[in-house]
């Protein structure tokens, strides 16, 4: 994407995300963000010498400029970067574009050209188009929380914003396709991106399920509600996750787990059978698993073939050799937060150096057109 240029009004997380992959891959984009900054910049712990990590997270690789669009020089000098810009995204609540003059309309009118991304929670039209939403608001309201936690819990939310994650990719989908679309002579719309549909999308097949059938999906912790075993189960020292259910592989775990007699089981006969008796086989394979150490474990399901994986918390992961293998991680100096180490964007095996650090607020005030692609 060397040369294509981004213009970036949104915070915090989703839009952000979606500009930031953008640049890694090779775009000049220019963060313009109020006099205050991005509410990003004040979300935490943790901070690294002041500096939100959120913030550092998804901001590599682009300029910051500030600037209050009700006034009329700043206005004007962030307009003659949106007339040559190739993306514009914002993240306005449906309406307030407009009010700044920033609108689809307003662009198009000094820009034809431009690819124009709105992301907002509810989308640009609808009755509840101009509510207020953030990703564990999304979370709530669009069922995801009813069916995350175990059957006895309350509603859980995923602590990772997933929903913001999503409809940046998302974003980032619609903008290169949209860009492609520009390129063959085909026109440029107005791309609505919002939370609340990208967190449809990732409940694809529990939601399509209860569509089809009309039966409210239950909440059963790490278990997969159409398979099992496929969660959690202890060990003596730990957690591991065994995905066994299917036919080929259930008369192998039952050997390895030395329950050779859950196999002939009528109760567990198949797959069906055991998804109506899944508690207490659960709790028979927990009893079988906590004899020994997840290591112990994951050697003799992986000589099976069988399929499985520690649970892992984050200071395991960071020391997974596949990890060093996929080259994920990238680093940088920052002028105020020091070292900073944080996911790449791994495509083709190696994520893409950091050519700019993540920008200190306003850092690039200084520049009246478009940078150079780096």
């Amino acid at each position: 994407m060397a040369g294509i240029r981004v213009i970036d009004f949104s915070q915090i997380a989703a839009g952000p995300l979606c500009s930031m992959l953008l640049a890694d891959l090779g775009a000049v984009v220019i963060k313009v963000e109020p006099p205050s900054g991005d509410i990003a910049r004040g979300l935490g712990p943790p901070f690294a010498n002041g500096e939100s990590v959120l913030h550092l997270s998804l901001n590599r690789n682009k300029y910051s400029i500030t600037a209050d669009l009700k006034d009329a020089e700043d206005r004007e000098r962030v307009m003659r970067l949106v007339a040559d810009a190739d993306v514009v995204i914002e993240g306005y609540r449906p309406g307030v574009a407009q009010r700044l003059g920033l609108s689809f309309d307003d662009v198009r009118k000094i820009n034809p050209d431009a690819v124009y991304c709105s992301i907002s929670a509810f989308g640009q039209h609808g009755p509840w188009s101009r509510k207020a939403g953030v990703d564990g608001v999304i979370q709530a309201v669009s069922g995801l929380m009813s069916i995350t936690g175990d059957a006895d819990s309350p509603p859980s939310k995923v602590q990772t914003p997933i929903v913001d994650m999503s409809a940046g990719l998302q974003a980032t989908v619609a903008i290169l396709a949209a860009l492609a679309k520009r390129d063959k002579g085909e026109g440029v719309g107005h791309i609505d991106i919002n939370l609340f549909s990208s967190a449809l999308i990732m409940q694809q097949i529990t939601l399509t399920s209860y569509l089809m059938s009309s039966e409210l999906p239950l909440r059963t912790g790490s278990g997969a509600p159409y398979a099992t075993p496929n969660e959690a189960y202890r060990t003596a020292d730990g957690y591991i996750l065994v995905a066994a259910y299917q036919k080929a592989h259930w008369p192998s775990f039952c050997r390895i787990i030395e329950r050779p007699e859950l196999f002939d089981a009528p109760e567990y006969a198949d797959l069906a059978t055991r998804l109506e008796n899944r508690e207490q086989l659960t709790a028979q394979i927990n009893a079988a698993l906590m004899k020994h150490p997840t290591a112990y474990w994951l050697e003799q399901f992986d000589d099976a073939g069988l399929i499985c994986a520690p649970i892992a918390d984050y200071e395991m992961v960071s020391q997974l050799e596949q990890l060093d293998e996929l080259r994920a991680i990238v680093t940088c100096d920052h002028a105020k937060a020091g070292a900073l180490s944080m996911i790449g964007f791994a495509i083709g095996g190696a994520s893409p150096p950091v050519r700019l650090t993540p920008p200190l607020l306003g850092e690039h005030n200084g520049i009246a057109q478009w940078p150079e692609a780096n």
